[in-house]
């Protein structure tokens, strides 16, 4: 039996193969190491073949100077894999397609913080047939996520300090859609001549689900009455039931806009349009969102609705509405979704379109945790997926909720306004008996304790500036918040305009003592500010 001879082990950078793969010219390899390899038959699979070829491009290309454009040509690469014929054995087959390799250019400006060019990546064939092109514009981030307790996960793992540049895919959803938004806003400003105002409303808490919904649906009944008759007659536009100004109090609405993209100043508010204008003139066709009922102070649109969408189960409507969509017990966005999903699914691939639909179903299902959460809804979760981007399901949540709670950036006036009620009480006649006494009762609910509302001495003044714009008799601000020691803690800051009013509120707390146990914190003086502090324990209440 013949002996195999095995050659001595060469370790480490003694090894003259060592030389030839640390070099890219191959005269770093030794002439004995040179001769070896002439006599060896060496077998390389198809794959090896085709990852050397593409890593060589892909060096060559790397090698290309960005500043350069003369330098910028598409290198072609003919891949030439194996094929296996009936025999068995592998055989080169050569095909004629080729693929072009992406060109990049980045032109950043550093004042703006984004690319002015941005890069495309074609892919065409030889064959005749479509070309796929993508774009990325390179943004710089606008901030950070450090201070918010996102959960684990492997992309934020892998992500590590983040630069401070981030490149953005283009999202053709979003593209189309801000274009239709422009379009829309054009036409209100022009006054919409020779067609119906087609108005898509919420109800007026706006929250995250609201706003989504109503952007969304809106372009979903502009893209399916496009081209037809009715659409032809008919101006669909989203009307955000707040207004403008109030979404400054909304940190996350702005977050998430913000990260999907889409452009606020197209948006149209209800403080913009004066929809009882076109009510007037028989030209208002309204559309309502996530009710049965308009809003007290929109009731006098009852006679233009024309659809209902997403109204809960058993909910009276207006018998003349004909075209009412019950909700299933499911969130308007998910509904939304699948309407989507059936007519052009293709739209949903894009990050920030999936995005702003997937954060309405997360935040209206609590994270697809509380009862109402349906499997419809944790089936279009999935589906929108996307959307998430590297922070998850639960790290897009989670940035919501803390973008919902951050208060850090307002100031008093802003966080009285951000969860505000307002109630119109009617009292007797007055001595005359010509007119009603009018009461206007507020509240404000804060996440924060009184005491960091107040801890600035302009606080005070800020707060009776708000108390005579809303043109309040009384004004309620509920604090609940945690303590140093995690115990849930509640204030109530009591301001009136009058002392005998406030004689007459403290007379009702004395009278329910046993069911509101108060306890007194402050009690100023005489003054323009009338105001009392009152603390209570979450286990007595």
């Amino acid at each position: 039996m013949a002996r195999t001879i095995q050659e001595p082990y060469i370790r480490a950078r003694e090894n003259p193969f060592f030389n030839g793969i640390r070099g890219s010219d191959s005269t770093m390899m030794t002439d004995d190491f040179k001769d070896s390899v002439r006599t060896r038959n060496i077998s390389r699979s198809s794959s090896d073949l085709t990852n050397t070829r593409l890593g060589r491009a892909i060096s060559d290309l790397a090698e290309i100077d960005v500043d350069d454009s003369s330098k910028n040509s598409a290198t072609d690469i003919v891949l030439e894999p194996y094929g296996r014929s009936s025999s068995g054995k592998w055989s080169k087959v050569t095909r004629p397609s080729a693929f072009s390799l992406p060109v990049v250019q980045f032109d950043l400006s550093n004042d703006t913080g984004e690319a002015k060019n941005s890069r495309k990546a074609s892919t065409s064939s030889g064959l005749a047939g479509p070309t796929v092109e993508k774009s990325y514009s390179v943004y710089k981030k606008r901030q950070n996520h450090f201070q918010i307790p996102l959960p684990h996960s492997a992309a934020a793992f892998y992500n590590g300090y983040s630069p401070q540049m981030e490149i953005v895919e283009s999202c053709e959803g979003i593209d189309r859609l801000n274009l239709y938004l422009k379009a829309t806003r054009d036409d209100v400003n022009a006054g919409i001549p020779g067609r119906f105002l087609h108005a898509v409303m919420g109800q007026d808490n706006c929250d995250v689900g609201s706003i989504a919904s109503t952007i969304m649906y809106a372009f979903y009944l502009n893209e399916t009455l496009k081209g037809t008759l009715k659409g032809n007659q008919l101006c669909t536009v989203p009307v955000i039931n707040m207004k403008r100004a109030e979404l400054a109090v909304h940190a996350e609405l702005q977050w998430l806009l913000d990260s999907c993209y889409i452009d606020q100043s197209f948006l149209i508010f209800v403080d913009e349009i004066d929809l009882s204008y076109y009510d007037l003139f028989g030209s208002l066709k309204l559309v309502l969102l996530n009710g049965s009922k308009l809003p007290p102070k929109q009731e006098g649109l009852q006679s233009a609705v024309v659809e209902i969408f997403n109204c809960r189960m058993g909910d009276s409507v207006y018998s003349w509405v004909e075209n009412v969509t019950m909700a299933q017990e499911c969130s308007c966005c998910t509904l939304i979704a699948e309407k989507f999903a059936l007519t052009s699914p293709e739209i949903l691939a894009g990050q920030g379109f999936s995005r702003l639909l997937l954060s309405g179903i997360l935040c209206d299902s609590g994270n697809l945790t509380n009862l109402q959460c349906t499997s419809k809804d944790k089936y279009m979760a999935t589906l929108l997926i996307n959307g998430a981007g590297r922070f998850g399901c639960d790290g897009l949540y989670q940035i919501l909720r803390f973008k919902m709670h951050d208060v850090s950036d307002l100031k008093v006036g802003d966080l009285l306004r951000k969860d505000f009620k307002k109630w119109t009480k009617f009292g007797k006649p007055d001595g005359g008996g010509l007119r009603m006494m009018v009461s206007h009762v507020g509240m404000s609910s804060i996440g924060i304790s009184v005491g960091q509302l107040l801890h600035e001495d302009m606080s005070t003044q800020e707060i009776i500036s708000f108390q005579q714009s809303e043109k309040l008799q009384l004004l309620l601000v509920v604090s609940g918040y945690y303590d140093s020691k995690k115990n849930f803690k509640r204030e109530i800051l009591v301001a009136a305009e009058s002392t005998e009013l406030m004689k007459n509120l403290l007379d009702f707390f004395n009278l329910n003592s046993s069911q509101l146990p108060l306890k007194v914190l402050h009690k100023p003086g005489q003054g323009a500010f009338l105001a009392f502090l009152f603390s209570f324990d979450n286990k007595e209440f």
